[in-house]
């Protein structure tokens, strides 16, 4: 349970679908981190302080989610405590999501974004690129892989913080597109930190979460 001035954190990795393991050792490497799980169940939600939802096929994770009675848990989940969701999981995160599949899709919502999925095409217009983010990763840059990534093509509302962007056009994507951004205790990411060998992210996404339960 989540108490005040939690100096550790229980953090939760929701796997029905996608690339959870990679986030969890990710999280197994910080200090700040006294356990990481993954989520399949509401009692498994309802134990940890902050959740993870990672990337993966943000459609069949909806449908998954909502078959498996999971879907509105997280939802009350993602209003008050701390959410990170990258690629897909970013995707589950935003109130709105363009270019759906026919009939539309699910979402957890939330942050206060609409976005644009597959926005760079096929598996195969997969990239990475080198991302500058001092406030939340220090001057050195950021090894970001994007896979079929979203993208976030606005932003709904002032208390959303834009912390991350592109830095040359790719494609048919401008330099400046916006691929991560924070509001209040929810984080978004298009790519796929942990896919890479730097946990940066996820430590600051850890300390995010210990300075969430002091407030």
């Amino acid at each position: 349970m989540t108490t005040a001035n939690k100096t550790t954190l229980k953090v939760g990795v929701l796997a029905l679908q996608g690339a959870f393991l990679e986030h969890i050792h990710m999280l197994q490497n910080l200090p700040v981190v006294s356990d990481a799980i993954p989520i399949r169940t509401t009692e498994q939600l309802q134990s940890v302080d902050a959740l993870i939802i990672p990337g993966g096929e943000s459609t069949s994770m909806a449908l998954i989610a909502e078959r498996c009675g999971i879907l509105e848990p997280l939802r009350e989940f993602a209003k008050t405590k701390p959410t990170w969701g990258t690629c897909a999981g970013m995707i589950m995160l935003a109130n709105e999501a363009t270019s759906a599949k026919k009939g539309g899709q699910q979402l957890i919502g939330g942050l206060a974004i609409r976005v644009n999925r597959n926005q760079f095409g096929t598996q195969k217009e997969s990239f990475e690129t080198k991302l500058h983010m001092p406030e939340i990763v220090g001057e050195t840059p950021f090894h970001a892989i994007f896979i079929r990534a979203p993208v976030i093509s606005d932003i709904l509302s002032d208390d959303v913080k834009v912390v991350g962007r592109l830095e040359q056009k790719v494609g048919q994507t401008e330099a400046e597109t916006i691929i991560a951004v924070r509001q209040n205790h929810l984080f978004a990411t298009a790519f796929h930190p942990e896919l890479t060998y730097d946990n940066r992210l996820h430590g600051y996404f850890a300390n995010m979460a210990i300075e969430h339960y002091k407030n």
